[in-house]
């Protein structure tokens, strides 16, 4: 027995020391990786930003168009600089890009604009429309602007349209294929999983729940949806349509007449587009790079042109550290509200009940700031989140500032929500608002563990203890739940028609989680104008009587240990290399990413009663 314990002590003594040296060889690689990423980045190349004389701004944007960046850690920021990494899903700041333009038409050393859009991700017309109206700016300077590319999307089009020359690869495509919402349903795998779905909701049109209900779109949903899409579509026409100079006829719609096109081209895309007008001209990128050498020469760039890129002028033009204003005039503070609605704090780029609320009580204890725009771009989300933003901005409007809304691709369900009690409300032509419905969702997994051979079992003081996901739901319970939405429901209209002078029979007319795009949601009343960010700002000072004011953003502020390490990370950016920016393009890992995307989105859903006011349908693809 000695003997046995001896080696059962020693087997342990054996197995600690092991660990104890895996722990410590773990811990001093992650240090040695952090020490080789300094060392790169502080060794890299080193050399001044600065704006190249006679140069051409070479707008190689990458990402989507957003009002505002998602959180980064400063530690995951400064490896992505220092080993020449980009974010999975990056992001371009749409005030940066206008920045950028206004000043650039203003700037002697820039001779033309370049936009090379192959790693540009679009973003929703509002966005869209905003960054070509600072292009047609520019151009109005007498200065060119090229659009150049092996392949434009139809997000990447949009943009290429404003310019006075767009180039094609004689290989490359372009093809405008219109607006449309699939998403994926999973009824059928919840019951395979044997999952059992308790939706309770309000609200013919409230398509949120159906990917959990269904195998396909309601007819309802279908309806709705058609209506909007329709509309937004017209819309890009419209535009694009007006800055290529071509007639709105000229967007093929049918497969049958875009075949024939093709054919007369001889099944060659970009012959395709050169025939429609798409195009100026098919040329090769050595034909591109004389052409611009001629008008700004060669240097030792990539390009071999005299280029002064995107991201260098930014950082010129806008050095880091915070923008520094004058603190006795009077200020115009924007709030920006976007991403999913989501309780308690949240990081920047999703809004937070307490965190938004909180940006919102920033503007209103400071005296130099008269009115308030707050920006909003979201489908929703939690209606609790929702109600403590809306008393937020009850308690600025106690405080004597005008509260406008800007609306931005989205402002669905609870970002009507918020948006409700503004003094105006602006909406984009395109925006996404109204659905106005509630829903709530709870799933139990009683019957998949069933099948594993798990069950639940138990006793409780009353008949309400025990509510749990693992074991099924009693329906008497599920009724609270339904009173509870259609409660929520009632509140809703009541709420809206109190700011929007209208009955709650009125509102419950254009409500039922019905969605509607921005033209005819001024129709309706749900929106007071028409217009983007600047012409609410304009009109928040108009409101608060001021003549001349600064525009401030209020932003979230950083934690003491967050403020240090960006601090200390954000060093070394200024030395940071940069590589080409890479991700897998399989079409199998792009459909995967999908359907993550969607649970996640579900996943994150925190309200702390399980009721939302969210559109999950108002997305465009």
């Amino acid at each position: 027995m000695a003997a046995n314990g001896s080696w059962t002590k020693s087997l342990f003594v054996g197995l600690w020391t092991v660990l104890n040296f895996c722990r410590k060889l773990f811990f001093n690689i992650i240090f040695i990786f952090i020490v080789v990423a300094i060392l790169i980045a502080i060794t890299a190349d080193n050399k001044p930003v600065s704006v190249r004389p006679d140069s051409a701004l070479y707008m190689n944007l990458k990402g989507r168009l957003v009002i505002e960046k998602e959180a980064v850690d400063p530690f995951e920021e400064f490896m992505q600089e220092a080993f020449g990494d980009e974010p999975e899903n990056p992001e371009l700041l749409v005030r940066d890009l206008v920045k950028v333009l206004q000043n650039a038409k203003e700037d002697n050393r820039i001779k033309a604009l370049v936009m090379d859009l192959k790693d540009f991700q679009g973003g929703g017309l509002d966005k869209l429309r905003t960054v070509s109206r600072a292009i047609d700016e520019f151009k109005a300077s007498g200065k060119p602007v090229y659009a150049i590319g092996d392949y434009y999307s139809q997000n990447q089009y949009y943009l290429a349209a404003h310019a006075d020359h767009i180039y094609l690869n004689p290989m490359g495509t372009l093809l405008i294929e219109g607006y449309g919402r699939f998403g994926l349903y999973f009824k059928d795998m919840l019951e395979k999983l044997k999952v059992s779905t308790h939706i309770f909701r309000v609200g013919t049109y409230k398509s949120a729940v159906e990917p959990f209900l269904r195998n396909d779109m309601s007819d309802a949903a279908k309806q709705a949806n058609s209506e909007w899409l329709d509309t937004y579509w017209e819309q890009y026409k419209q535009d694009v349509a007006a800055a290529r100079g071509v007639s709105e006829d000229n967007f093929d719609e049918k497969l049958s007449v875009l075949l024939e096109k093709f054919n007369e081209a001889g099944g060659d895309f970009a012959q395709y587009a050169l025939d429609n007008g798409w195009v100026d001209a098919l040329k090769s990128r050595t034909d591109i790079r004389d052409e611009l050498v001629e008008i700004v020469g060669a240097d030792e760039t990539k390009l071999s042109v005299n280029i002064t890129s995107y991201n260098a002028y930014l950082k010129v033009i806008n050095p880091p550290g915070p923008r520094r204003l004058d603190a006795d005039s009077d200020k115009v503070a924007v709030v920006v509200a976007k991403g999913q609605i989501l309780d308690g704090d949240q990081k920047a780029g999703t809004i937070g009940g307490d965190s938004t609320a909180r940006l919102l009580r920033q503007a209103r204890i400071d005296d130099s700031v008269k009115a308030v725009v707050m920006h909003v771009d979201t489908p929703g989300g939690s209606s609790f989140a929702s109600e403590v933003i809306r008393q937020e901005v009850l308690e600025l409007q106690e405080a004597g500032k005008p509260v406008v809304v800007a609306m931005g691709t989205y402002a669905a369900s609870g970002g009507y929500w918020i948006s409700a009690p503004a003094d105006k409300i602006f909406a984009s032509p395109s925006t996404i608002t109204g659905s106005i419905g509630v829903f709530g969702m709870f799933l139990t997994f009683e019957k998949s563990l069933d099948y594993l051979g798990i069950n639940s079992d138990g006793v409780g003081s009353t008949e309400i203890a025990g509510l749990s996901p693992v074991r099924k739901l009693d329906p008497r319970f599920g009724d609270l739940l339904q009173r509870s939405v259609e409660s929520n429901y009632n509140k809703f209209i009541t709420m809206v028609g109190k700011y929007r002078g209208m009955t709650p029979e009125q509102v419950d007319e254009i409500a039922q989680g019905r969605v509607w795009i921005g033209t005819k949601a001024k129709e309706i009343g749900l929106v007071d104008e028409l217009g983007e960010l600047p012409e609410a700002i304009a009109a928040a000072g108009e409101m608060a009587g001021l003549d001349t004011f600064e525009v401030k953003y209020e932003i979230h502020r950083l934690s003491p240990q967050e403020m240090f390490w960006k601090e200390f990370f954000g060093q070394a950016f200024v030395w940071a290399a940069k590589t080409q920016f890479s991700q897998s393009d399989s079409p199998l890992m792009g459909m995967v990413k999908q359907v993550l995307a969607e649970y996640d989105t579900v996943n994150k859903l925190n309200d702390p009663m399980g009721v939302y006011v969210m559109c999950l349908q108002c997305k465009v693809h």
